[in-house]
């Protein structure tokens, strides 16, 4: 089978939006072994997107359509390939109730053009929408497939990976079972990955290996094909325990949803240990990373951010004497923070974060530069220094990265390079 992916937006062909669903949905088709020999995008017009439509009929035996399936009037995908394949657009009830509740739950009134969400082109199988509102589809005619799909990769990406993913893996002619394994790695990037399994990738076949990099981390997937399910699962354990053994070091966790954050915050739970959090440089989004996830007050005892010297010497405790003989951004300020934090919340593990976030530099010190302390409560006391970027943000985002990491590993009893003791 091959596919085309066809994206729908004039934003896209004006370069206000990037076209990030393109690579998401090849990188998924290849691993369902469905080859993607064209992508088309087109503007929100009928009589061109009908045009290319037609086009991808005469090439592609499945044509994936991405966008335009909103409440505007620009929103055309349903309706010109409703009009395309002489069927009507219907309700489909189960949507509407969503849409209904959705704007009753906020108090909102409902206009009618929220309806057109609701509306699906007849004789279609219905792609539950669990992050938004516009229904996908699933059609066949003349030998041809169809799926329509949401813009928003927020929406398209889980609809795809919970609704097309099985229903594409059922159509498939061969009496094979297909199983993928997802593997999370921290604090290596890509391209470093990549190289350390160079060997594996060039020389794919089953299982293969997809590497995909995410916001300050990285994600492998590895699929598995075989006659069954055992067969797929005895070929990912053997792959698996290769890549463990190059890069065990910088794994944290499976699967496609997995955060660090999630890890880290079951591990508090197993272990029955509790954390705090002094912030500086990150101003505060430690702890909303912390607390974002479900239930946090069952480990988290409240934290304070000290972005100004006089705070970390008048509210958190920092010894004047410390950042006058050894600055803010320094290996002592930052154990000292930890210390002070653990002892005013009485946790079993606080941290803390000072550093150079930008733009500007800081007592010489550059843009990037990062100290993370760690206070275990009646056990140890250390900072780690880091040299990140020089953008000011990804420096925050890092930081707090890095901060779950170290966690994750004094948690687990792992290796922590370059530490600096308390004296």
């Amino acid at each position: 089978m091959n596919a085309e992916i066809i994206a729908i937006g004039t934003e896209l062909l004006m370069g206000q939006v990037i076209n990030t669903n393109a690579s998401f949905l090849s990188r998924e088709l290849s691993l369902l072994g469905i080859d993607v020999y064209h992508q088309v995008v087109v503007g929100d017009n009928p009589k061109r997107l009908l045009e290319v439509i037609q086009v991808a009929e005469q090439r592609s035996d499945l044509v994936i359509l991405s966008g335009g399936l909103g409440p505007t009037k620009d929103d055309i995908t349903k309706q010109v390939l409703a009009d395309h394949l002489t069927k009507n657009l219907i309700l489909d009830e189960q949507t509407m109730e969503k849409i209904i509740a959705f704007h009753e739950n906020r108090k909102r009134t409902m206009t009618e053009n929220n309806r057109l969400q609701a509306m699906v082109i007849e004789g279609s199988t219905i792609l539950k929408n669990e992050t938004g509102l516009a229904a996908g589809m699933f059609l066949k005619q003349n030998n041809k497939s169809y799926i329509l799909l949401p813009g928003p990769p927020s929406e398209l990406e889980p609809m795809f990976i919970n609704e097309v993913r099985p229903l594409l893996m059922s159509e498939r002619k061969e009496e094979t079972h297909l199983i993928s394994r997802v593997l999370r790695f921290f604090n290596i990037g890509e391209s470093q990955l990549a190289a350390e399994l160079d060997d594996l990738i060039e020389n794919q076949q089953n299982p293969t290996i997809a590497t995909y990099a995410g916001k300050h981390e990285v994600t492998l997937r590895l699929t598995a094909n075989g006659g069954t399910a055992a067969t797929c699962l005895v070929l990912l354990d053997n792959m698996e325990a290769i890549v463990q053994k190059r890069l065990g070091k910088y794994f944290y966790g499976y699967g496609e949803d997995t955060r660090l954050v999630n890890v880290v915050a079951d591990l508090l739970k197993e272990h029955k240990m509790t954390l705090t959090a002094a912030e500086s440089l990150t101003g505060g989004a430690f702890q909303s990373c912390i607390t974002s996830v479900s239930g946090a007050s069952d480990y988290f005892k409240g934290g304070i951010v000290t972005y100004s010297n006089d705070t970390k010497t008048s509210v958190l405790g920092v010894s004047k004497k410390t950042i006058e003989q050894f600055g803010v951004v320094s290996a002592e300020c930052a154990m000292d923070m930890a210390q002070k934090a653990q002892k005013m919340f009485d946790s079993d593990i606080a941290l803390s974060f000072t550093g150079v976030a930008g733009p500007d530099a800081l007592e010489n010190k550059k843009v990037g530069t990062v100290w993370i302390g760690v206070a275990v409560k009646g056990k140890i006391t250390f900072s780690k220094e880091y040299h990140f970027g020089k953008g000011r943000e990804s420096n925050r985002e890092k930081s707090i990265m890095s901060g779950l990491d170290l966690i994750r590993r004094v948690l687990l009893d792992l290796p922590i390079d370059q530490k600096v003791f308390l004296k």
